[in-house]
């Protein structure tokens, strides 16, 4: 499911699957993007912080068309400990190999990778990228 904006509206509630991974996309050349994510992060619950939200960066293929710092983006992620994943998605081999990768953090994140749990992946993805 795709929402633009948090807090979901309440009426669905009752039909609406349990959630299972939050990925806050932000356009690298949108502030507004950014501004978004940030106002719908107070709407997310802290227990998904523990390994249950990502931050997903677009754009980042043209750097001279940035408007929002990497390193503010960093300093976000750091702040709820979630792992940030950058991508260039008008790449088709770049979009392919994000979507598997999401598709794999959904299924640890929903408990069907035996083994692994949503905590231990996000532990994992921030010891490779502090390397």
């Amino acid at each position: 499911h795709i929402a633009t904006s948090l807090p979901l509206p309440s009426e669905r509630d009752h039909l609406r699957p349990r959630i299972d991974l939050i990925v806050f996309m932000i356009d690298i050349k949108s502030k507004c993007s950014l501004k978004n994510v940030e106002a719908s992060l107070a709407y997310v619950d802290a227990s998904f912080f523990l390994g249950k939200v990502c931050f997903l960066v677009t754009g980042v293929g043209r750097v001279n068309c940035c408007s929002i710092e990497t390193n503010a983006i960093s300093k976000l992620a750091e702040a709820y400990c979630s792992p940030v994943l950058f991508c260039e998605l008008e790449l088709e081999g770049v979009r392919v190999a994000t979507a598997q990768r999401l598709l794999r953090m959904l299924q640890i994140c929903a408990g069907l990778v035996p083994g692994f749990s949503a905590l231990s992946f996000s532990l994992l993805m921030r010891n490779s990228a502090d390397d």
